[in-house]
Parts: structure tokens; sequence; C-alpha cells
């Protein structure tokens, strides 16, 4: 039996923390596109996204006929100096809004970090759920085909995962598992092609797959927008179903950001809308502007 340790509470740049349930929602659904044959190490190539990026979206929770807003997040990319190795790290900052900061408060942290060559070294994520503080940490390693993690979990008085998760072919925490999959080509998918790939958290090394439904239009407050639809297979419990779990948007242009998630979720669904955005690399072309004065 492992013994209780006294561990000191820390924050990762931002706000302060989540566990883990909506805040996995936010995740899955706010990042991920696809993945074709890769190595072991998934190495990250023809990269849509640049140093400065800041992409913000508004979340919703839908309940029956109701929808209320539950909260906004904030996803950034940017260069960083981790244990002295200059490196990046990508990020999420989460926070409920409105009736929602009311009855349940919540604030998530979750960052993946790299070095200079893109291989992920480590993933954290600081929660403050309710009240409820935990951080979950990540650390990778790598041999051959082989990847292992050490997953450790803590709150600021007792340990409360101390293990090593292994697996081989591609294998993520959250965060990094969007950047290697926004720097991929839609080039030469056809409807119905399927991808699937493994994301580490916690105890478990989480199975995930997408389906390519082909392109669509999307239109949010009299905007249009070209995408890539998706639908994902997600096992995990925190779904009501693990087929077809959520859908995925994917602007149809040369960033690749979501524009629009669901996921069916125990109770309800959750539902993510792209908002603004700062830095982006390419112009966003994935938005279809119409001239007021056509006729």
């Amino acid at each position: 039996m492992k013994e209780n340790r006294t561990v000191r509470l820390q924050v990762v740049q931002g706000y302060p923390a989540s566990d883990f349930k909506f805040g996995f929602f936010l995740i899955v659904c706010l990042l991920w596109s696809l993945q074709e044959n890769v190595s072991a190490q998934c190495r990250f190539e023809n990269k849509p996204f640049v140093t400065g990026e800041n992409v913000d979206y508004v979340i919703y929770f839908k309940w029956g006929i109701l929808m209320p807003k539950a909260g906004q997040a904030s996803i950034d990319f940017y260069e960083t100096n981790e244990d002295n190795m200059p490196g990046y790290s990508y990020r999420l900052l989460f926070r409920t809004t409105g009736l929602f900061e009311s009855i349940y408060k919540m604030r998530d942290t979750l960052a993946s970090f790299h070095d200079i060559n893109m291989r992920l070294l480590r993933g954290i994520k600081n929660s403050n759920e309710g009240g409820y503080y935990s951080i979950d940490q990540l650390t990778f390693s790598y041999l051959n085909d082989n990847v292992s993690a050490h997953s450790l979990r803590y709150t600021p008085t007792h340990v409360k995962i101390d293990t090593t998760l292994t697996s081989e072919g591609c294998v993520f925490d959250l965060m990094s598992s969007v950047l290697y999959l926004r720097s991929l080509n839609f080039t030469g998918m056809t409807i119905g092609d399927r991808f699937s790939f493994q994301v580490m958290i916690g105890r478990d090394v989480v199975n995930v797959s997408f389906h390519y439904k082909g392109q669509a239009i999307l239109e949010r407050n009299n905007v249009k927008y070209k995408t890539r639809y998706f639908s994902m297979d997600i096992y995990d419990e925190v779904f009501e179903q693990n087929e077809s779990a959520a859908e995925i948007w994917i602007g149809d242009d040369e960033n690749r950001i979501p524009i629009k998630i669901r996921a069916k979720l125990k109770l309800g669904a959750g539902e993510a809308y792209y908002s603004t955005s700062s830095g982006l690399k390419y112009p966003l072309n994935c938005r279809i502007v119409i001239s007021k004065n056509r006729k």
C-alpha cells in the first residue's frame, strides 16, 4: 500500500484548476480532428498552429428544450522553458459562467509540454471543481514502439493515483492529441473513413475513433463556416453511449480549428461553439463572408 503524502497544490499559468468529467468532454470535443498511419511517437508535421495562437469558445449545456450557457474556454499555443529546456506548450483554460457559476463553480487548466522537436514530455491538469482541488500529471518516456507514462494524481493532502501506463503505437495526453491531429492533411479522405488512437488519462488508456462524414456548411449567429464533419466513438464511462458519442465540425481551411462540437453525456448534452481567435497562422478562410449588398 502506498503511503499518503502531503503535497503542495501547484498552478499552471492562468486559472487555478477541475476534476474530470465536464473537463473531459471539453478537451475531447474542443480538440480532435483525425489520424492516419503513423509511427509510435507520432511526429508533428505541416503544423497549422503557430506560437501566439489563441482560440476562444462558448460552452452550452443542453437538457431537453433548455440550453443555458455553461462556460467559456480559451486555447493557446506558446513557447516555454520547462525544466530549463526550450520547447512549446498547448494549454486550455476553462471556467463556468452564469447559472453554472452559482450552482457548481469550476476552473480547469490543462497543458501539454513538448521539446523543440515537438515530442511530448509532460501533460498536466489542474482542477478546482466545487471547491475540490486536484492535480493530474503524466510524464512520458519512449522505447522503440512502446510508450509509457508515469501518472500521478494528488490533492493538497493525499496521493490518489501513482501508477505507470503503457501502450504502443500512437498515444497522447488530451492536449497533445490536438496538436498532432490538427497537423494532418484532409486531402484524400473519403466518406466512411475511420481513424483510431489512444489517450492516457488517470489510470486509463482510452480508445477513440473517428468517422469522416464529409463536408458541411455550419451556420452560427448569421455567419456560415465551411467544415469537415466527423462523428466520434469514445470508450469512456463519461458518455451515455460510446458509439457516436460526439460530433465535431472542423474548419475546412489551413488552420483546422474546431467550429462546433456536440457530445452526448449521461445527463443531457454539451455543445461548444467557436467564438473568436487571434494570432492564427493563416486567414480564417473557412468563414463565409456574405456581402450585405448581395441581391
